[in-house]
């Protein structure tokens, strides 16, 4: 069996640049922001940590003292790549320059955000309906920088396979340095599996790196996309919230404390008060709730009890008595909670 521990602590060229593990972060809007990465790195185990998505028509003059998204702090930027999503190649080489200019490990070109708000700006997911503007995108931000260059895509707006591997070859011909490949088409956010057979077949149209991602909640789920597709490695989203020491324990076989729930939950809270104003702080606990309380039997009362709270106070003591019920721990997330 694949020892995968092994597999994934083995270090990784991208582009210019070299990552000491093959486990990494997968961007998601309201939730890899500065806090979350800050918690998770404090366990460790992540090879490559990501931004939220940020626009490039605004990135420009972002100023991160007050940005919600383009935040960070600076020891993390050897190992911090920016997302950025747009549609127009101009814009988007701008805002790379921006991103090079910070410092950061790389950029990341979002073609995989299906939201409606986002695809009505010609951005995102959208831009899979138009390979050969993705291209010039993808070739526009290669030659506006010397940084690796990622990209992040679905599927298409169809079941195809083959459109897959098309967009995938003309990324890597545009320039781009590594891909993380979620195989799930556009519409279709979260209500049927991934098909890991077609992430096999992007693996092997190309010679760049190609990390999987989706459903990957446990060791085995990634030890199974690691055997049956020949990925390079493996991005982790909504567990590393619901988890933030998962990267450590699949990778450096950290053993989680007693309580680490209840000791995680608190340190998410104090962090995100601490690094945004009251209510951004708040719409980001929210979100995070529902992820954090997917791992729990009675998961949908808990998270309703801690999203009723207003200040870091009323919450902290909603933990308290959650917690102190010994509350029992899914096996698998509740994907009621995960979608």
């Amino acid at each position: 069996m694949l020892n995968i521990d092994k597999r994934l602590n083995t270090p990784l060229r991208i582009g210019n640049k070299m990552i000491q593990n093959r486990l990494i972060m997968a961007p998601m809007a309201g939730l890899t922001h500065v806090a979350l990465r800050s918690l998770v790195r404090q366990y460790g185990g992540c090879g490559l940590y990501f931004t939220e998505m940020c626009m490039a028509r605004t990135l420009p003059a972002e100023n991160r003292a007050v940005s919600p998204v383009f935040k960070w702090n600076d020891p993390e930027l050897n190992t911090l790549v920016c997302q950025v999503a747009g549609g127009d190649p101009d814009a988007m080489a701008e805002a790379a320059r921006r991103i090079e200019a910070e410092g950061f490990f790389g950029v990341d070109i979002n073609f995989g955000c299906s939201v409606a708000v986002i695809c009505k700006q010609n951005a995102g997911a959208a831009l899979l309906k138009e390979p050969k503007q993705a291209e010039k995108i993808v070739k526009a931000v290669r030659a506006a920088v010397s940084i690796p260059v990622l990209v992040k895509y679905r599927t298409g707006w169809v079941d195809n396979p083959a459109g897959a591997v098309d967009l995938a070859k003309r990324f890597e011909d545009a320039g781009a340095d590594a891909l993380t490949f979620h195989p799930r088409v556009a519409p279709d956010r979260r209500s049927r599996p991934p098909k890991q057979a077609y992430l096999g077949r992007v693996v092997d149209a190309v010679q760049i790196p190609v990390f999987g991602n989706g459903e990957v909640f446990e060791a085995d789920d990634a030890r199974r996309m690691l055997e049956t597709t020949g990925c390079i490695g493996v991005s982790i989203g909504r567990i590393a919230a619901a988890k933030p020491w998962v990267f450590a324990q699949w990778t450096k076989g950290y053993v989680p404390v007693p309580d680490i729930y209840r000791k995680c939950g608190h340190q998410m809270v104090e962090l995100l008060y601490f690094y945004f104003d009251p209510i951004t702080a708040g719409k980001r606990f929210r979100k995070w709730a529902l992820f954090f309380s997917a791992s729990f039997q009675f998961g949908h009362a808990f998270c309703l009890s801690l999203c009723r709270r207003k200040t870091p106070e009323g919450i902290h003591a909603a933990m308290d008595v959650f917690f102190d019920q010994s509350p029992r721990v899914n096996t698998r997330p509740n994907m009621n909670l995960f979608r």
